[in-house]
């Protein structure tokens, strides 16, 4: 089936599961097809400003060869500087993250860009504000969830309850993409085994593994396979 979609959303099983270099490979892949990608970060937690060593928009422009000469507080709608879930590091500044903004500023840009890659903060039921949860962002922003798991020890569990929720919540993903960037890789039968249990229980598609990264400017083609198997059935092209 050829369908379209025009913004994704990289969600997580939890924090420091890989979604910021995916988001990157992303963008990448987008360019490479000569498509006009918007990165944008509704929340940032854990860094100063948007120029801030840790801040994922900067690493993102500083990878991304389009980008380095513009400005990653474009990208970014709220940060913060305690790295804690965002309700409360929002909380910590006497501030509050209003959903309608995040909506308004996603449906601002996908009028001039296409497509969006939304990067979430923290796992699907971290705390947005006091009722909301990362996972009630998606149907804000209209984007399609990508998942972004570990491919080692516990993923299993972590990712069918991640698609658990989102089922839940009447919200098909659209695939798994594995990351296997840990200072000691997994083992490939450990691979192979969590992804069939993960495919076999969610009927969800692992569309492959990513491995670690030595050059985030040039990765190798392999780190983007899993890519071009995620995304064989859509149309990658902005409406006439």
């Amino acid at each position: 089936m050829n369908t379209q979609q025009n913004s994704f959303y990289v969600v997580g099983t939890d924090t420091g599961v890989g979604k910021t270099v995916l988001s990157l490979l992303l963008m990448q892949f987008f360019y490479q097809r000569n498509l006009d990608p918007f990165y944008i970060k509704p929340v940032q937690t854990g860094c100063r400003d948007p120029y801030d060593v840790d801040s994922d928009a900067r690493f993102i422009y500083e990878n991304v060869s389009l980008l380095q000469e513009k400005d990653p507080s474009d990208s970014v709608i709220y940060c913060f500087t305690n790295p804690k879930a965002p309700y409360f590091a929002a909380c910590d500044e006497g501030k509050d993250i209003d959903l309608k903004v995040i909506k308004e500023f996603v449906a601002r840009k996908s009028m001039s860009h296409y497509p969006l890659v939304v990067e979430a903060a923290g796992g699907l039921l971290v705390p947005v504000n006091e009722k909301t949860l990362i996972i009630d962002t998606i149907k804000v922003t209209g984007a399609k969830p990508i998942i972004t798991a570990r491919a080692g020890l516990g993923t299993i569990n972590h990712t069918l309850l991640s698609i658990e929720a989102l089922n839940t919540r009447g919200i098909e993903p659209l695939g798994i993409v594995l990351m296997d960037t840990g200072e000691k890789p997994t083992s490939q039968e450990m691979m192979q085994e969590n992804i069939e249990a993960i495919e076999r229980v969610s009927g969800t598609k692992v569309s492959g593994v990513i491995g670690k990264i030595r050059n985030f400017r040039s990765p190798g083609r392999e780190s983007y396979q899993p890519l071009e198997r995620l995304f064989s059935g859509l149309a990658l092209k902005p409406d006439p």
